[in-house]
């Protein structure tokens, strides 16, 4: 899958909707310093080396139980996108209220 591919398959989403997701441990949060579309590309390609350091920066990491709380409290909409198994989720900082 090529980055444009990515890009185009990524999509702003009701937190609500990705809930099964985040039950199953499958959402990863995606801080805002980095860019989605290249973290969802480097998970397509099996790039471990570089998933380990975002991990151990905390750049990406598994969505906690207080974030998943927020954003449902919040009724908060993220970008995502899907590399099977994950859903790779990012916070809307521009989203509008």
């Amino acid at each position: 899958m090529t980055k444009n591919e990515i890009n185009l398959e990524t999509s702003q989403i009701a937190w609500h909707e990705l809930q099964r997701f985040f039950a199953s441990g499958l959402a990863i949060s995606v801080c805002s310093e980095i860019d989605l579309v290249e973290v969802a590309y480097q998970f397509s390609v099996d790039n471990k080396a570089q998933v380990e350091l975002w991990l151990e920066d905390k750049k990406i990491y598994l969505v906690s139980d207080q974030q998943a709380l927020k954003w449902v409290e919040e009724n908060s909409t993220v970008w995502a996108v899907v590399i099977k198994p994950w859903v790779l989720v990012q916070e809307n900082t521009h989203e509008q209220n």
